[in-house]
């Protein structure tokens, strides 16, 4: 039985947590909320993200992180991005050297530009073949209620991401490993930008040909700057790529398409988010994600048309206008490179 620190109580956090459970782990929930742990521990519920959920007996819960990650083989992370780097360096002298770390964060780092894997490398020190990320159309209520499910598990050492698979296969719950970290994070970190776009065209009322040519040309600009990064093209055509996004676009649970829509009716970006009771990812990320396409030299036009809805004033209806507005040229024009056979 492997000893599991799950660090974050959030909905997609507790949800985890309870699959591997179900996987046949000790879990340890932290979180920073009283409250919380108190329903975890007493009543084996987190009522404010999944009250019908009710957890294993094999989850409790903590406010204190040392506790929570002495002695863990796996140590889950599963914060908004934002945050990542500080709380790791208050927890790095607490993970055990061996453990391996896992990233359920869809997100880019504002200032740096850093994929979540690469914040936990430079805050922990630890090596690539120790740290992992999860990533798939993984919207966390129909996991919550052991729906099947599958997710791709990442890291560059096979036998690391195939202990995580091991970790987290359950009956609902299919993970499949990978050692392409790259294109898993940016698949996961971008969808959540094209979903906001997506929300857009919803709210607007605009239909699935609208849609269906966003999501598509949004597949486009994630291939290119995972590709840009070094990625497996392979990756986006599987489910941390189409997978992920056409979950994250398309179902009004997905939170970041709910941003979006909420601007496509009409709201502003500051009543959206104070509207939201969860984290957008896309929010914060779409302008590293934006600064690191514009580092490397790829074109992103319905990222940059996000930003400037996001974050420049610009509004919803200016950017369906300015994507409709490109110039027309061949369909694959710089979309992925020649797969080798």
């Amino acid at each position: 039985m492997s000893r599991v620190a799950m660090m974050g109580s959030g909905s997609w956090g507790t949800v985890f947590a309870t699959v591997m459970a179900d996987a046949g782990s000790d879990v340890v929930i932290w979180s920073r909320d009283e409250s919380t742990v108190t329903q975890i521990n007493e009543q084996h519920i987190n009522v404010d993200y999944h009250p019908d959920l009710v957890l294993p007996t094999s989850v409790r819960a903590t406010t204190d992180a040392q506790f929570a990650l002495t002695g863990a083989d796996i140590v889950v992370i599963a914060l908004p991005a934002q945050v990542l780097r500080a709380n790791l360096t208050q927890w790095r002298s607490f993970i055990p050297e061996q453990a391996i770390l896992v990233s359920l964060i869809k997100g880019v780092e504002l200032g740096t530009m850093k994929r979540m894997s690469e914040v936990i490398a430079e805050e922990t020190g630890a090596v690539a073949e120790r740290i992992a990320v999860v990533s798939g159309p993984n919207l966390a209520s129909e996991i919550a209620q052991r729906q099947p499910s599958a997710t791709t598990v990442a890291c560059v050492d096979e036998a690391s991401a195939q202990l995580l698979q091991d970790a987290c296969t359950t009956e609902y719950f299919r993970p499949y490993w990978t050692t392409d970290v790259i294109g898993t994070e940016i698949g996961g970190a971008m969808k959540n930008v094209i979903a906001v776009a997506n929300g857009m065209a919803v709210g607007m009322g605009l239909g699935e040909n609208s849609q269906a040519s966003l999501m598509t040309r949004g597949l486009a600009e994630i291939a290119r700057l995972g590709v840009a990064l070094g990625a497996d093209p392979l990756t986006f055509q599987g489910l941390a790529g189409v997978g992920d996004l056409v979950a994250t676009c398309q179902s009004p649970l997905s939170r970041n398409r709910s941003f979006g829509e909420s601007l496509g009716q009409g709201k502003t970006v500051d009543e959206t988010i104070n509207g939201m009771k969860q984290t957008c990812e896309a929010y914060k990320s779409c302008e590293p994600i934006l600064a690191l396409a514009k580092a490397h030299g790829v074109e992103m036009p319905i990222t940059e048309q996000v930003v400037n809805v996001l974050h420049h004033g610009a509004s919803v209806r200016t950017m369906a206008a300015a994507f409709m507005a490109r110039d027309t040229k061949h369909e694959h024009d710089s979309v992925m490179p020649e797969v080798s056979e």
